[in-house]
């Protein structure tokens, strides 16, 4: 298969996809499911500083309660300096997850804030705004975090196949 092929055949997935939440109600807020799906959203990465800190910038669009990008990959575990931007007519508030405890950051609306989270390890971390019943509405959205686990973390098991 070409690039093209492949490029075509991606789209055509992501259209029938796109229709099949429609028709089940989980293309958006307040209907048949939690809320919006988090694969709906836009993925992003964040941008590494020379000293190999990384940073990004997050956003509540406005009345759509979805986080932009919905999924932010980090190149490797470290320290990640966040904006999070409020673009929405209601109050949020953003739970990230970080090593030693948790990041909490309350959003007026049309506000932002700053903050400085570390994620050591490779792996998917989750985050939302926990209030209001935000997260049953689907304002909820991961951080990737590549890379591989350090030897000295790694199971004492055999080599598993890769695809």
């Amino acid at each position: 298969m070409t690039i093209t092929e492949e490029l075509i055949a991606e789209e055509i997935i992501t259209e029938e996809r796109s229709d099949l939440l429609a028709r089940l109600g989980l293309d958006g807020q307040n209907k048949a499911s939690m809320g919006r799906v988090l694969a709906n959203g836009s993925i992003a990465e964040a941008t590494e500083r020379a000293d190999g800190t990384m940073e990004a910038t997050i956003r509540i669009t406005e009345d759509s309660i979805c986080w932009e990008p919905a999924i932010l990959v980090l190149p490797h575990g470290g320290d990640l300096e966040l904006t999070v931007i409020n673009d929405d007519k209601n109050t949020h508030s953003c739970l990230l997850p970080s090593n030693g405890g948790p990041k909490y950051l309350g959003l007026v609306n049309h506000g932002k804030g700053r903050a400085t989270i570390r994620l050591d390890g490779p792996g998917y971390y989750w985050y939302s705004s926990p209030g209001g019943n935000d997260e049953g509405r689907g304002l909820t959205a991961a951080i990737v975090v590549r890379g591989e686990v350090p030897p000295e973390a790694r199971l004492d098991r055999p080599d598993q196949p890769r695809p």
